[in-house]
């Protein structure tokens, strides 16, 4: 499986929606974007091709964490 971005929204309520998008997208700037023309409604797709859709204003905070390259195998203690 390649690797992906995680994307975790904080709502409003106390809640959190991760999803995992593909690497290199920008969500948090696709955010900034619809604040700032008054989107009401943010879709982001998954990385396995679901679609889901955020009330921007219900949206608390965004944390995006980029995929850390992973080692694989075996290799000398150090």
């Amino acid at each position: 499986m390649d690797e992906t971005d995680t994307v975790r929204f904080g709502i409003a309520s106390v809640r959190e929606l991760e999803i995992e998008v593909e690497p290199g997208r920008d969500v948090a700037k696709e955010f900034e974007e619809a604040v700032s023309d008054g989107t009401q409604l943010l879709w982001v797709r998954d990385v396995l091709g679901h679609l889901h859709g955020i009330v921007v204003d219900k949206v608390g905070f965004i944390e995006v964490e980029s995929a850390l390259k992973r080692d694989v195998g075996f290799g000398p203690e150090t």
